[in-house]
């Protein structure tokens, strides 16, 4: 008996010990590498764009939810120009900001794309969270394209869709 009792809580105290991953959208990309000082290109245009994306979405009713993996897709849909990304700050259903991507201005060379992963684990944004990003761009660039993908699988089941940012400013 009491070696019955050693061995669960040997077994229970070693479970207990399982080592938490940690979620790759809480740690992004180093985005310091793609950092560049614009003050002294002047003539940029601003703009601010507002992505609806999804961590769950409702699954048969409204007491059951499915969390989603979110790719947020940035891209300089520009053949020639660099364009320069200001903010991609991530908000959850109730409009408080979750994080903010990245601190200071990072570039997108021409036809270049860059992506924010958030973890299917990662539910904190909720069933309606979303990014607002602001940008500049040359004179007569066209404005940059930011798209939502969401995507899980469940057995033999998959979902998937994807949303489009609006501009906003």
């Amino acid at each position: 008996m009491k070696w019955s009792l050693l061995i669960i809580a040997i077994c229970v105290l070693f479970s207990s010990c399982e080592e938490q991953k940690e979620l790759s959208s809480l740690n992004p990309t180093n985005w310091s590498k793609r950092a560049i000082d614009i003050t002294a290109l002047d003539s940029l245009e601003y703009g601010k764009s507002y992505l609806s994306v999804y961590s769950q979405i409702y699954n048969r009713t409204e007491h059951v939810k499915s969390n989603l993996t979110t790719t947020v897709s940035m891209r300089n849909k520009s053949e020639t120009d660099t364009i320069y990304l200001l903010r991609a700050e991530y908000f959850d259903t109730k409009g408080v900001s979750l994080r903010n991507y990245f601190n200071q201005t990072i570039y997108l060379a021409p036809l270049e794309t860059t992506e924010i992963i958030i973890e299917e684990l990662d539910i904190s944004g909720g069933t309606g969270s979303n990014f607002i990003i602001e940008w500049k761009t040359p004179p007569n660039c066209p404005e940059p394209l930011f798209e939502g993908i969401m995507t899980s699988t469940m057995g033999q089941q998959g979902i998937s869709f994807t949303t489009k940012a609006e501009r906003i400013d």
